[in-house]
């Protein structure tokens, strides 16, 4: 690997310490319906995020919301001392992804057989506080 190359892997990796996230992988619900919980949440305060995600009939947002508590634990342990309702967490990025695609066959009528995609997704939640937001804009 060149010089350059690996600056910039090392520049990009100090600020990914940087940033607060939580990832969930090959979660085995289709993309299109998890993308409609994570629109409902995305760039909302974080304690207003989890009654949304709590009270929802969605069953999308169960993962969701345990995801996020993930993303504010991983926030927690590398804020040791500050308090969640002072720092004014947002979600910045809420992302979803098609995961993996299980093919299965369906029997059809006169020998045929059609084939069902079940779906899955990857997930991952950004978190931000809007200090650090205003500080990184006046800089």
């Amino acid at each position: 690997m060149g010089a350059r190359k690996r600056l910039a892997a090392e520049k990009r990796k100090e600020e990914k310490k940087q940033q607060y996230f939580a990832v969930l992988k090959n979660c085995p619900t289709s993309p299109r319906k998890m993308r409609l919980v994570a629109d409902m949440v995305r760039g909302m305060e974080v304690n207003r995020a989890l009654d949304i995600l709590k009270y929802s009939s969605k069953e999308a947002s169960r993962k969701v919301e345990k995801l996020l508590l993930s993303a504010i634990a991983n926030w927690q342990a590398k804020n040791e001392g500050m308090r969640l309702e002072e720092s004014q967490l947002y979600i910045s990025q809420i992302m979803v992804d098609s995961g993996r695609i299980l093919k299965r066959l369906r029997p059809a009528p006169q020998g045929r057989a059609h084939r069902i995609r079940k779906r899955s997704n990857h997930v991952t939640i950004y978190l931000n506080s809007k200090e650090n937001n205003e500080e990184n804009l006046n800089q």
